[in-house]
């Protein structure tokens, strides 16, 4: 077991965690967390003999905190650096959220051979924002009332976040992990502010369109019903339409955290997916 970094073609250090052997399983956190985010999934598949690993992406984490480079193109190139470097193949790959939006734009431009499957979950494909050829998308407003609180107050913004919207804790009978909404806060506070400021316009105003057409390998799309940060009518089942050989599962009631709070219901599914 390890972990290490890898230094890409900008002189920016990509923290990673490589435990395990087996088929590798490939895991892209959201923002603004870190590859701690996949803590349930990473002891699971180990446990089920796979090599997994996870990221931290360029700014957050673990990782350099970047002022450039915070954009989808360069952290697909981030993550070809780490593939590459690992010489990881056959791998599948599972992104959640901006994570998503990073496996798309990377398995669509991929060598043959290294991607077997995909999986995006909760992800902010195929585009946030509104505008005339995405009507049903959140307005410009939302992500620069995002950047001004991250601007303003980070911190008190990374817990109000977890304790709200991101968990479902802000629900009628929610059983709200202080833990969680804690860790979510460290992670947080972990990365840079000046990339996880600009990575908010990197996962809304991305246009994953023509990745998700691109994508040849079976895809498994995983949305909860009452996802507050990505909605689900614009994004799963949008998403959909573009993928070749997509699979939509949808979870009725659950949040856009739903690994971390449901991981038995999201890894027995996973694992189902991936041996299928």
């Amino acid at each position: 077991m390890s972990s290490g970094t890898i230094t890409t073609r900008d002189g920016t250090q990509i923290f990673y965690k490589d435990w395990g052997s087996g088929q590798p399983i490939v895991f892209h956190h959201g923002w603004p967390l870190s590859a701690d985010d996949w803590d349930a999934q990473m002891m699971f598949f180990l446990s089920q003999g796979y090599r997994v690993i996870a990221h931290d992406r360029r700014g957050h984490g673990r990782s350099t905190q970047t002022d450039i480079g915070n954009e989808m193109d360069t952290y697909a190139a981030d993550v070809a650096a780490l593939v590459s470097q690992l010489n990881l193949r056959n791998a599948i790959h599972i992104g959640h959220s901006t994570g998503g939006g990073e496996v798309a734009r990377y398995v669509a431009r991929a060598e043959q051979g290294r991607v077997a499957k995909a999986v995006l979950i909760g992800a902010v494909t195929p585009i946030m924002i509104k505008s005339g050829k995405n009507p049903g998308g959140l307005p410009l407003e939302v992500f620069d009332g995002f950047r001004a609180a991250v601007a303003a107050n980070r911190a008190q913004f990374y817990i109000d976040v977890p304790t709200g919207p991101f968990y479902g804790f802000n629900r009628p009978g929610a059983k709200v992990s202080q833990g969680v909404i804690n860790n979510w806060w460290r992670q947080g506070m972990m990365g840079g502010i000046k990339a996880q400021y600009d990575c908010i316009k990197a996962f809304s105003e991305t246009d994953f369109t023509e990745d998700l057409r691109r994508i040849e390998v079976p895809t498994l799309v995983m949305h909860g019903d009452d996802d507050q940060i990505v909605p689900y009518a614009t994004s799963a089942p949008l998403s959909m339409e573009f993928l070749s050989k997509g699979t939509l599962k949808t979870y009725s009631g659950l949040s856009h955290g739903m690994c971390t709070t449901h991981p038995d219901i999201i890894n027995a599914d996973l694992l189902a997916f991936i041996r299928g």
